[in-house]
């Protein structure tokens, strides 16, 4: 048990997320070096916990370590873009707008297709979850809730299940990114309290549609869902709220 006013130790995970942020908003860019030495003296660890946290970074693409020069920023073009947790850490920096507008860019060619598998070969049960699921974020959206964590579980659990029904085994395997962007908006302020009537019409839609095996309608719906974010995105600025997603 820790002494009262010791401090906690520092994680692996703390100085990766450090680490990764640093790297993602560009404070320390593409081409720069830094030694295992100076990261750990900098962030008050071992070099034990900072090789850890190095290595899961160079698993991402975004460092190189080399004997005798020390551990290289690698150009942008190298990182694993669509790993989640890089995903997490470019939507809290700098580049934040261009950000979203590419993943929803993403959203946009994943969702629509696989709402139409999901219709064609989605068991009844999945049609039946889903349209649970839009009942849930209609209730807590119309109760001004579209903000809290309630929201959001649906929210996420409503896009990955239409995702994992097309039975197509490489657009499941984006389902954690369309998740992080839904949670990293929530995070970010950016879902607002009250959701855009129209867009819970259309999750709605999808679901009925996806239970009804009507493949025109779910991807035409899922579309508009997408659609909704897509324009709000227009405004760079973010000063209106978000379309919920």
């Amino acid at each position: 048990m820790r002494r009262v006013g010791e401090r906690a130790p520092v994680l692996h995970s703390d100085v990766l997320d450090r680490l990764g942020r640093d790297i993602a908003h560009g404070v320390c860019p593409p081409g720069s070096v830094v030694t295992l030495s100076t990261l750990a003296e900098e962030h008050g660890v071992s070099r034990t916990v900072v090789r850890e946290a190095v290595r899961v970074l160079e698993s991402l693409g975004m460092v190189e370590s080399r004997r005798r020069v020390g551990v290289r920023v690698r150009p942008v073009e190298d990182w694993s873009v669509l790993d989640p947790q890089l995903v997490s850490w470019r939507l809290t920096g700098p580049q934040r707008d261009d950000q979203l507008h590419r993943l929803t860019e993403i959203r946009l060619a994943i969702e629509p297709t696989a709402a139409r598998l999901a219709a064609r070969k989605g068991a009844p049960e999945v049609g039946e979850r889903l349209v649970e699921l839009a009942a849930t974020l209609r209730r807590l959206g119309e109760d001004g809730r579209g903000a809290d964590a309630e929201y959001l579980e649906a929210d996420v659990a409503f896009h990955t299940l239409l995702i994992e029904a097309s039975g197509n085994d490489m657009l499941a395997a984006l389902q954690d990114i369309i998740a992080a962007v839904l949670i990293g908006r929530t995070h970010l302020r950016l879902t607002p309290a009250n959701p855009v009537p129209v867009s819970l019409d259309h999750h709605e839609a999808v679901a009925h549609a996806v239970a009804a095996g009507d493949e025109d309608r779910a991807e035409h719906h899922a579309r508009a869902v997408v659609m909704e974010v897509w324009h709000e995105l227009r405004d760079v600025s973010f000063t209106p709220p978000l379309a919920p997603a």
